[in-house]
């Protein structure tokens, strides 16, 4: 995103070469902006700009915050959840793919654009889930979602892994140790890689216990989530860490969860 807004202001063409695909909410937002952006497999280019247009701009929900309902929906007995006006970009909803590999029943419907995004409202509905390895070429559509993918292997049957996600040590914390710190103190049989993680999953509430944020909000919210589907509940130190994206998160979760 910094290299293409710079590129804004460059002489010339800007080429951004990337070996995956990554979120490609920049680009759409300067493409309906009217700045010159050029999309091929692998690369983006922008040229300079003199003046953008864009006017309002609708911001759909964001899936990395919506993505810890989806999957408490999923492991809790009994669930159904309706989450509306969610962006739904094919880049960043990984995680929703991999659950509906897993048997996960997520249905999105109302599909429409805005912005240049795809959103839509999605109906999630409890379901037993089984083992799945998330690739290396998957990672970038669900790194952030990769410690609540731990969660959900951890209640799938049989074995599951993740795999080139390196990234995850550069985190807020390194999430594979973390992950693995965390989950473990809970009874979960989770074992940490170079790259990743392997998890072997028994259809079964964890049993729960004591795990500490470290500071890392998606490691709060692996927390809450687990405390709520785990059978004797979980303490969550440093909870607090969940408001550097989602100040609202606990209150919001107390009220889909008291329905």
């Amino acid at each position: 995103s910094c290299l293409l807004h710079a590129g804004l202001y460059a002489e010339g063409r800007t080429i951004v070469v990337e070996p995956l695909p990554t979120r490609d909410h920049t680009e759409i937002m300067l493409a309906a902006a009217g700045a010159a952006v050029t999309r091929r497999p692998g690369r983006v280019a922008i040229g300079p700009a003199e003046r953008l247009r864009l006017g309002e701009v609708d911001v759909p929900g964001d899936f990395s915050a919506a993505a810890p309902f989806v999957l408490a929906a999923t492991l809790l007995p009994g669930s159904e959840l309706t989450i509306h006006d969610l962006g739904l970009n094919p880049r960043r909803i990984g995680l929703l793919d991999v659950l509906e590999r897993m048997g996960a029943r997520i249905t999105a419907f109302h599909r429409r654009r805005s912005g240049g995004e795809p959103v839509g409202d999605l109906v999630v509905q409890s379901a037993e889930l089984v083992a799945t390895t998330v690739k290396a070429e998957e990672v970038p559509r669900l790194v952030d979602e990769l410690p609540l993918f731990a969660l959900a292997a951890a209640s799938a049957r049989g074995e599951s892994s993740v795999e080139g996600a390196q990234e995850l040590r550069v985190k807020e914390t390194d999430r594979i140790e973390t992950v693995r710190t965390s989950l473990r103190a809970l009874g979960i049989r989770i074992q940490k890689r170079d790259d990743g993680f392997g998890v072997r999953g028994v259809p079964t509430r964890p049993k729960g216990g004591g795990m500490s944020s470290n500071g890392d909000h998606r490691i709060a919210m692996l927390g809450a989530v687990a405390g709520l589907v785990s059978r004797e509940g979980v303490e969550l130190g440093d909870a607090e860490a969940v408001a550097v994206s989602f100040p609202g998160f606990f209150e919001l979760l107390d009220s889909v969860t008291q329905r």
